[in-house]
Formats: C-alpha cells, structure tokens, sequence
C-alpha cells in the first residue's frame, strides 16, 4: 500500500461519496438507497457548509475512504461537538488503518480548535467490526444510546 493521503472533501468527490453511501447503506443496514435522492444529499452539504463536511482518504489520487461530519450544540460544554457519520472505506483497503488514519485527521482538528469539544458517532448494533475499531480507537459507545424517529 503506497502513502494514503487525508484531507477534505471537494465537490469533484461527490460522485464517489455518493457511491461509497449506496454501498455503505447495503452492507451494513441491508438498506437500498435511492442513488438520485443521495446524490442530492451529498450535494447539499458541498453547497452548504453548515450541513457538514466531508473528509477523505486518498492513495494513488484515487479516494479510498470517506466520511462526513455534522455538528451539535452542547450547552453543557459550551461549544460544538462534531459527528462522525457516512464512514465507508473501500473492502479491499480495510484492516490497513486507513480509517484509523481519517480518524486521526479529523481528531487533530478537533484537539487544534478549543471550541470543538469532542466527536461521536453512532453505529448499527449488528456492525461488530466497525464497533471493534471504535473501540480501539479509544471511543466508547457505554454512555449512550440513540434512539430515533425516521420518516
């Protein structure tokens, strides 16, 4: 594996997120997602910033991972905490740190900027390997559970 570069995301990955969460959706929730209506989605958050941002992993020129942050209000922290979602890292790249180098980007921010207070995500209860990298990570998923109403 030669060096894999991290850094945000540009609107010319968008087609590539696009596919890596129709791929993500099936493997990991058995959801098929309606390739138009993510690729506005995906579109949304490039044209509006406040939505979120994406950040990738690229090796060859070729991105290889991804995924998104959005953020939340703590006011008992009085500053922001940003969420890790839409994670996906192509097959035949995992179990080579590639995520644990996405990670690590994201969370040299975080350290960097006083007013970011921390990172959370959430997981599918059924997706045991991914949770076993959180974990090694040194995340935690024992504080809280997600509940959700989804239209």
């Amino acid at each position: 594996m030669s060096a894999v570069r991290y850094r945000q995301g540009l609107s010319e990955d968008a087609a590539t997120i696009v596919d890596f969460q129709v791929a993500m959706a099936l493997e990991t929730e058995e959801v098929t997602l309606d390739r138009e209506v993510t690729t506005r989605g995906v579109a949304a958050v490039f044209a509006d910033p406040t939505l979120g941002r994406y950040f990738v992993a690229e090796e060859d020129g070729r991105v290889v991972a991804s995924l998104m942050i959005t953020y939340e209000w703590s006011d008992w922290r009085n500053g922001v905490v940003w969420w890790i979602q839409s994670v996906y890292v192509l097959p035949e790249l995992r179990g080579r740190r590639v995520y644990a180098g996405l990670y690590s980007h994201v969370k040299e921010m975080v350290d960097a900027n006083p007013a970011i207070r921390g990172i959370r995500l959430y997981v599918d209860d059924r997706n045991q390997s991914a949770q076993q990298v959180y974990a090694k990570l040194g995340m935690n998923g024992e504080h809280y559970k997600v509940f959700e109403w989804m239209k």
